[in-house]
């Protein structure tokens, strides 16, 4: 067997090798996944040390939610690794490319136009994998998110949303594909320097407009109005030097009520972004139907399960847990923890870019997945970033998952340390408790996937003693 395997060509051992290592990244991930179902199935109480911050009710909506998700998960996950090794093992790749190559030919585009050609293969690629994918996606939406009291999306909402989505990745991604791919033609020996360069540009400019210009075709994005939250967002900025322009409320709650809080910009154009959802102050879900119930401390989005049926329970935060959720945030950037991903990612970037340029030139890359006439340079950053890379990529996911986990506790003090530490940890509950998270997790399923530490050892943190 081992001698029938040397034997093989180069070609024919790269794409072997690129099947059992998919393969092998497939099996841990769904035995990680069974250790955490197990989890979800046997622990049918609440553990004692969790009794003051979960109530057995919410407790037990949040193990069938989380349930539900890992089964959804294992058979998408599942069908995904199938349908991408029947795409090698088929062809489907260079099948792909030829009728690209078809299609550009009826406009008078020859096989010398190969940016031409690229581009409708990318085209019809992610026209393939929208399709593919939304049979999955129609039933985590309006089954498993409807179930569970999350959606808040009709049907012609969401198809118009994912028509929407396609267009504005195409949008971009194509001009943006060209331009890198002409780069490469052109750039000579020293191309992927300017590759990496140009990424770098189309990163930071997206991220810079994203929120005024691209998420508010999705979303309506409003200013916070004038009141007592505002002012406090803006002292508690100045009090850091934060340099803060404005602040939106987006309304999330038109599509799920899942909450969320984001900032971004660059140097003195920083901006902050609230989901309606996270505010109990301004969230629809809370207004439409509802009556408060005491403190308002627990959230009835899960047991939701008609949107016919009142609320008796508020969702999202108070004022000061808001203030200490960013407060959270805001100690990511004061701890440059922002700064830090970005210096990380680009350094990846151009590491992967300059080895790109060292291995593009090797033809049995190509021949490995059907090329035998042809290397077009899409194809080769395919390769390369997706497939070759895909073993150094498992390894620096799990690296960065560590480190984000390492920066969120820092965040977690930073905002103590502002004197917050009995609001972030009565908002970090109410989180967890609007988003139906459960509070126990198998401990290498929480190692490998846990960018964020579990709940109850971030609770420990902020109440035991302070650290440097």
């Amino acid at each position: 067997m081992l001698q029938t395997i040397f034997a093989l060509p180069i070609e024919d051992k790269i794409f072997y090798a690129v099947l059992v290592f998919s393969w092998t990244v497939y099996i841990w991930e769904a035995y990680l996944a069974y250790r955490q179902r197990k989890i979800y199935r046997t622990t049918m109480h609440v553990p004692t040390e969790l009794g003051k911050i979960m109530d057995s009710e919410t407790f037990e909506k949040s193990r069938l939610y989380q349930l539900d998700k890992s089964n959804f998960g294992f058979w998408s996950g599942l069908y995904s690794e199938t349908e991408g090794t029947l795409i090698l093992l088929l062809g489907g790749i260079p099948f792909l490319w030829k009728v690209s190559g078809n299609f550009t030919a009826h406009f008078g585009f020859g096989p010398e136009y190969e940016i031409s050609q690229s581009l409708m293969f990318l085209m019809l690629a992610t026209l393939f994998s929208a399709f593919t994918g939304l049979p999955w996606s129609l039933y985590n939406t309006f089954v498993i998110e409807e179930k569970h009291g999350f959606n808040q999306q009709t049907l012609s909402f969401f198809l118009k949303d994912a028509v929407k989505k396609f267009a504005v990745t195409q949008c971009i991604l194509l001009p943006v594909t060209s331009l890198l791919l002409y780069i490469i033609k052109i750039g000579g020996d020293y191309f992927f320097i300017y590759a990496w360069l140009f990424t770098l540009v189309v990163s930071l400019i997206l991220v810079t407009i994203y929120a005024d210009y691209i998420a508010p075709l999705f979303d309506k994005f409003t200013p916070l109005p004038d009141g007592e939250l505002k002012s406090e967002i803006e002292s508690m900025s100045k009090s850091i030097n934060f340099p803060l322009t404005k602040v939106y409320v987006v309304e999330g709650s038109k599509r799920s009520s899942h909450s969320n809080a984001y900032f971004y910009g660059f140097f003195k154009n920083k901006r902050i972004v609230l989901f309606d959802t996270l505010l109990e102050d301004y969230s629809p879900l809370n207004q439409t139907g509802g009556t408060e119930s005491g403190t308002g401390e627990e959230s009835d989005v899960a047991g939701n399960e008609s949107k016919s049926k009142p609320k008796n329970k508020k969702q999202g935060c108070s004022n000061p847990e808001v203030l200490a959720v960013l407060g959270h945030e805001l100690g990511h950037w004061k701890l440059g923890h922002t700064v830090k991903n970005i210096v990380i990612s680009q350094m990846n970037s151009f590491l992967c870019f300059f080895l790109f340029a060292v291995l593009i030139g090797r033809k049995e890359l190509f021949m490995a997945f059907g090329f035998h006439d042809c290397q077009p340079t899409l194809i080769g950053l395919m390769i390369i970033f997706q497939f070759i890379f895909s073993p150094y990529n498992e390894l620096l996911s799990f690296c960065l998952t560590v480190l984000s986990r390492r920066f969120e506790f820092q965040a977690d003090a930073f905002a103590r340390n502002m004197g917050r530490s009995s609001e972030l940890y009565s908002a970090l509950i109410k989180l967890n408790k609007d988003n139906l998270g459960f509070p126990v997790a198998d401990w290498l399923f929480s190692m490998w996937h846990y960018s964020h530490p579990p709940l109850l050892e971030r609770l420990r943190a902020l109440t035991g003693p302070k650290q440097d």
